[in-house]
């Protein structure tokens, strides 16, 4: 893991923590901060693209299992979000109505967003989790290189 990783998955998690509860940007607000995760989220999967092709070339050939059980987690909360912007931009009255759409199936959209959303929440947080030795590692030797290799007195 290098910093522009970190960085834009920082920003990510930080994004998707705030969209995640509209009672704190409004409605509207959510809906369009929603749509701006949707490119965050592309950046996060480009940069990450070398790592599922490697994962998923020795899934059958050498599978571990930090290795398969990263790639489900990853496979789920795509499903997840996937299923969370579509529900999303299916029930939003801001998006849809800028670009003049209308969609039918609000009593189908509506609860496949909540759940999604709830899910999709639970799986990051088994990612963040999972990765979170990762993450103090990056830190570490971030520090270290700052210093040169030495604590500080």
């Amino acid at each position: 893991m290098d910093g522009k990783n970190l960085a834009v998955d920082a920003v990510a998690l930080a994004v998707y923590a705030v969209v995640a509860n509209p009672a704190v940007t409004g409605i509207a607000l959510h809906e369009w901060l929603g749509l701006g995760l949707f490119v965050v989220f592309v950046v996060h999967a480009a940069l990450h693209a070398d790592w599922v092709a490697d994962a998923l070339r020795t899934a059958f050939s050498r599978p571990t299992l930090a290795r398969t059980g990263n790639l489900v987690l990853d496979a789920l909360s795509l499903v997840a979000f996937m299923a969370c912007t579509v529900s999303g931009i299916m029930v939003s009255g801001d998006v849809l109505r800028a670009f003049g759409w209308y969609a039918e199936g609000y009593y189908f959209w509506d609860p496949l967003h909540a759940v999604s959303a709830k899910v999709l929440l639970a799986l990051l947080f088994v990612h963040v989790v999972v990765h979170a030795k990762w993450i103090a590692a990056w830190f570490r030797k971030g520090k270290a290189g700052r210093l040169g290799g030495r604590e500080e007195a």
